[in-house]
């Protein structure tokens, strides 16, 4: 397994990740996406980018979330 932390807009569809922390990320939005459930130690799959590329659509514990790339690129994680 890697254990490479890397940043969310290094993933591609396809990749499955694990959410590991957020650096540098602004704690309005941080505190966005922890309320929504994505919260370190979360496994997520990347679904698909939308048509012109952004944003990206994810699946984790059971629901679809779409985030901004520039906005999440911040997040960091681990593929998995």
């Amino acid at each position: 397994m890697d254990t490479e932390t890397i940043s969310f807009a290094e993933l591609v569809r396809g990749d499955h990740a694990e959410v590991i922390g957020f650096a540098g990320m602004p704690e309005h939005y941080r505190n966005r996406l922890l309320s929504m459930g994505l919260t370190p130690g979360t496994p997520f799959v990347v679904e698909r980018p939308a048509p012109l590329g952004d944003p990206i659509e994810i699946r984790l514990r059971g629901f679809r979330m779409s985030l901004r790339r520039d906005e999440a690129a911040s997040l960091r994680v681990r593929r998995v």
